[in-house]
């Protein structure tokens, strides 16, 4: 029997077929799924923000796209994921608000997505597929066996990616 384990803000969590992971309200913040193919080992992470590096004193690292993503993949390797085999799906980093300006705050999510994204090229793991921007926030389920990346919006119909 498969068990749905629930990531929160700034959180993540692995697990191992076929169990599966989910993340609620994801607005600006970035949801990103690695899987292992082979072991079926997979994680999900809820990103909030793009850096670590301009927030001092802040010890959740989970919070970051940098040091989230790093972490994700260290905790899958610990449970025998091959980095060489991970691959990657991504949602979120909306725009919640509209604003006259374009100031870097306003940007959070576009910047959350840029990050994310960066870090996934930088630890060579490919991006399959992703569902980023616009104005709505979404929900994602996240199966690690079969790399099923469910996302669901408020007065959309659901999508798999």
């Amino acid at each position: 029997m498969s068990e749905m384990l629930k990531v929160g803000m700034a959180d993540l969590k692995v697990c191992k077929s076929p169990d599966q992971l989910t993340t609620l309200g994801l607005g600006s913040c970035v949801g990103i799924a690695i899987r292992d193919p082979i072991t079926r080992i997979g994680g999900l992470a809820h990103v909030m923000l793009p850096s670590s590096k301009q927030i001092k004193n802040n010890s959740n690292i989970y919070k970051f796209a940098d040091t989230g993503i790093e972490e994700l993949v260290r905790q899958m390797e610990v449970l025998g994921a091959s980095r060489k085999r991970m691959v990657a799906k991504m949602a979120g980093g909306a725009q919640m608000f509209a604003f006259q300006n374009s100031s870097s705050m306003v940007r959070i999510g576009e910047q959350n997505v840029e990050a994310s994204k960066a870090k996934l090229a930088e630890l060579q793991i490919p991006l399959l597929a992703s569902e980023t921007g616009e104005n709505y926030g979404r929900t994602v389920i996240f199966t690690p066996e079969t790399g099923q990346f469910v996302i669901r919006a408020v007065g959309k119909p659901e999508r798999s990616i």
